[in-house]
C-alpha cells in the first residue's frame, strides 16, 4: 500500500502583468495557506517520504512552505514536466519514485491534478488553491502506478477547513 498526496499550489499573484505565468509567486493569502496545509500533514501524521514539485515559482514556494511547516526534512525534487501537466505526466514522474517511499506528495497545477484524482479514484473533486488530497493506492511499487489502478480517495483538506 502506498499513499499519494496531491497538493495544488497555494493562491498566486495575478497583479503583475509583466511576469510570465511560470514565474508568478504566491499572494499574501497563499503565503498563509501553504504553511497551514503543512501543519495539517503533521497533525495527520502524513508527512511524506518524498515531495515532488512543478518548477513553477508558485508551486516551488508552496512546496517549501508546506515542507517547513510539516517537519519534512528531505529534498524537494523539482520536475519541469509537472508544469501544467496532464495526469499521465504526473504518473510518469511518480513511477520513478523509490519504492522505499511509502508516501509521496506531488505539488502542481489544475486542471491536471483534478484529472489525476479522478483518473486514480473515479471521483471528480474540485481542488481549489492549496487543497490537499490523500489517496490510498493498492500497489507495493511506484512503477506499477497507472490509470488502471483503483485508488481510494481518503480525504481532501481545503484551506477554508484550516481557518485560512
Amino acid at each position: 500500500m502506498k499513499t499519494l498526496l496531491i497538493l495544488r499550489h497555494a493562491k498566486s499573484k495575478w497583479d503583475e502583468p509583466d511576469v510570465a505565468d511560470h514565474d508568478r509567486t504566491l499572494s499574501q493569502r497563499g503565503k498563509r495557506e501553504a504553511p497551514r496545509m503543512g501543519e495539517r500533514l503533521r497533525a495527520e501524521q502524513l508527512v511524506p517520504d518524498l515531495i515532488i514539485s512543478s518548477t513553477a515559482k508558485r508551486a516551488r514556494k508552496t512546496a517549501k512552505l508546506v515542507a517547513e511547516a510539516s517537519g519534512y526534512e528531505g529534498e524537494i525534487r523539482m520536475e519541469a514536466d509537472l508544469y501544467l501537466a496532464d495526469p499521465e505526466a504526473y504518473l510518469e514522474v511518480l513511477r520513478e519514485a523509490p519504492d522505499a517511499c511509502q508516501s509521496v506528495m506531488v505539488v502542481g497545477h489544475n486542471p491536471g491534478l483534478e484529472e489525476l484524482v479522478e483518473a486514480l479514484t473515479g471521483e471528480a473533486e474540485a481542488l481549489p488553491t492549496a487543497a490537499l488530497a490523500q489517496i490510498a493506492l493498492h500497489i507495493s511499487r511506484w512503477q506499477d502506478l497507472d490509470e488502471d489502478i483503483e485508488g481510494e480517495l481518503v480525504q481532501i483538506w481545503q484551506p477554508r477547513d484550516e481557518g485560512v
